[in-house]
């Protein structure tokens, strides 16, 4: 009897044991299936960079900070969006306030990351100068704007980065801006002989001269740009309508009443 008994108290003690197993496995896998479709329905949504309010309260006051230090070359400095530092300055102030922006002991913005140009023909300057830095000190970035026309020079900001040797050669190959001081101001991208600039928003699309190879004279020459196929106007609005399928039909003109629907031959 007390076999029987200790053979019926260890078949209770596995059937509790694989329910408990059974069960653990079930709870196991569904939050396993959760998590999967949590995360697909995270990976689906746009990345945004989440708004940091201290991040944004230290590059405001870090700005201001700059256009207190330097009130006569600081115009105007914003946080844009994804908290970015922008400080627009005179022309005459790119040296002294790159130099105060490297040598600070709260700035150290040691590395010219970009120099590009923008260029706006509706404003009176047209061209917008952009400097982008880098501090690894402090992991941290700022945008340093400036403005000139076609006809004034910017001093050129390769004494106080080196970096920006080629970044100038090559704003002014594209956009024509003069950099005043600049050691070797040459075009860098466009071949020699070049004529124009061509990220200015007047220069035509096809250009002024094409190059192709002579075998007469055996090297490359630059001619005037000949389109072999005439100009053509094309409308997009509908463009369906070059299909005769789908053209709208001719307008028969409404019918009187007691006229007769003429008939189709």
């Amino acid at each position: 009897m007390s076999i029987f008994r200790l053979k019926m108290a260890a078949s209770l003690v596995r059937l509790v044991r694989g329910g408990l197993t059974r069960s653990f496995n079930i709870t196991r896998s569904s939050s396993v299936v959760s998590a999967r479709c949590e995360a697909t329905t995270t990976e689906t949504r746009p990345t945004v960079r989440p708004k940091d309010a201290v991040t944004h309260n230290q590059l405001s006051a870090f700005g201001e900070y700059v256009a207190e230090i330097l009130p006569k070359y600081v115009q105007q400095v914003q946080v844009t969006c994804f908290d970015e530092l922008e400080v627009m300055i005179h022309p005459d102030g790119v040296i002294p306030v790159l130099t105060f922006l490297r040598d600070h002991t709260n700035a150290q913005f040691k590395n010219m990351v970009d120099l590009t140009a923008v260029d706006i023909p509706t404003h009176q300057n047209r061209f917008e100068i952009v400097y982008n830095l880098l501090s690894l000190r402090y992991n941290s970035r700022i945008r340093v704007k400036t403005y000139t026309d076609e006809l004034t020079p910017v001093d050129s900001s390769v004494s106080v980065h080196q970096a920006a040797n080629w970044y100038e050669r090559e704003v002014w190959d594209m956009f024509g801006v003069f950099f005043a001081n600049h050691p070797d101001l040459r075009r860098i991208l466009t071949d020699y002989g070049f004529e124009g600039h061509p990220f200015r928003k007047d220069f035509p699309l096809s250009g002024y001269v094409e190059v192709r190879y002579d075998d007469e004279v055996k090297r490359v020459v630059a001619e005037p740009v000949e389109l072999s196929q005439e100009f053509r106007k094309f409308d997009l609005n509908s463009p369906w309508e070059v299909f005769p399928a789908y053209r709208e039909p001719a307008d028969a003109g409404k019918l009187e009443a007691g006229d007769k629907k003429p008939e189709s031959k």
